[in-house]
């Protein structure tokens, strides 16, 4: 799994973003766990996630980040990214965040995808 730690920060709320190559749910859940074995990621918030299944379609989780999991999912499409799992960790800081929660899930994927870890 390719880690890219700590992407950013707003008003308290830390966020990260993580990813690896899967081929079915099986794959997916296993790089879930896997993440969960960092007791920092274990204790996150939020771990919304994504994937393109070249065999299944879309898979994603919300995690209680209503609608964040669909971001990934429009950002993968675009990028035309199959057989990828990404998945945006937030920490919470106290304040809410509204929209901007979005914002920041899309600014995690791209700061992945532009690290070039997916091709």
């Amino acid at each position: 799994m390719h880690q890219l730690g700590q992407i950013l920060t707003d008003r308290g709320s830390k966020y990260a973003v993580s990813g690896v190559a899967v081929k079915d749910r099986a794959d997916v859940d296993a790089a879930l766990k896997d993440l969960k074995r960092n007791k920092s990621y274990a204790k996150a918030t939020h771990n919304t996630w994504a994937v393109l299944l070249s065999d299944g379609g879309p898979l994603k989780g919300d995690d209680g980040e209503s609608g964040a999991g669909m971001v990934i999912v429009r950002m993968l499409e675009r990028e035309g990214l199959l057989d990828h799992l990404i998945i945006v960790t937030r920490w919470y800081g106290g304040k809410h965040l509204g929209g901007d929660r979005f914002r920041h899930v899309q600014s995690c994927v791209r700061a992945y995808l532009d690290d070039g870890i997916t091709r």
